[in-house]
């Protein structure tokens, strides 16, 4: 019998990246979680990602540790700037664009990806609910699929590498009816910029207003566990 397919699956333990994991184990391959400590303002979607993982049935699941705090210039790694609260963006760049961050995490998954012998990775970049950010635009993504393909052994020698976005254009919504019908709990995952230790969303950031209105429209019950 043919073996399956390896495929490196980002995930962050929102949302969207659980949804992209469930997409690729519906598709058949052998899904292979790959999470990243950047020096994120919490813990708790890491935590999550171990839990979505273990639900989704990932083969593997590896964590890797870099240091982008040391960075900084955002409101998702540097604790002085602060998380915007309450209200549609305002256009142009949020500050809760990490410099590099995707850019950093394909590298990473193609490395692991390589070494393998998976030329899948999938990523849950959208480009509806986060178009303000330049590596979640589909121009970024073909720009490193060319490099992934000019840069890695595998790419030089032809096995090339494809680089999903199943999320790309959907709006949170479809996202969320896409997760539940292929088995996602979205209880399990943390979506928060500034989630507690225990998990419990804030409620009032971005990401949360995003969140809440794509299950009110997606017409599902928020499982979400906010702060009191």
């Amino acid at each position: 019998m043919t073996q399956p397919k390896k495929a490196v699956i980002l995930l962050s333990g929102g949302l969207d990246s659980a949804t992209v994991l469930a997409i690729a184990r519906a598709e058949g391959y052998d899904t292979c979680a790959l999470s990243v400590s950047y020096g994120q303002r919490h813990v708790a979607e890491l935590n999550a990602a171990v839990r979505v993982a273990r639900q989704l049935g990932a083969k593997l699941h590896q964590q890797l540790h870099v240091n982008l705090d040391a960075v900084g210039g955002s409101a998702l790694t540097d604790r002085s700037i602060a998380v915007p609260e309450g209200g549609e963006a305002s256009g142009g760049i949020p500050v809760t664009y990490v410099p590099a961050r995707n850019t950093l995490f394909l590298s990473l998954a193609l490395g692991w990806a390589e070494v393998l012998g998976a030329r899948d990775i999938f990523i849950g970049v959208n480009a509806v609910d986060y178009s303000g950010y330049p590596d979640c635009r589909p121009e970024f993504i073909r720009a490193f699929e060319a490099l992934a393909n000019l840069a890695t052994k595998a790419g030089v020698e032809g096995a090339g590498f494809k680089i999903h976005t199943p999320l790309i254009h959907q709006t949170k919504a479809e996202i969320i009816r896409s997760g539940t019908e292929l088995g996602v709990d979205f209880a399990q995952t943390v979506s928060c910029y500034q989630a507690d230790d225990q998990g419990r969303a804030c409620g009032r950031c971005d990401s949360c207003r995003i969140r809440r209105d794509g299950f009110r429209a997606a017409a599902i019950p928020d499982p979400t566990r906010y702060q009191p």
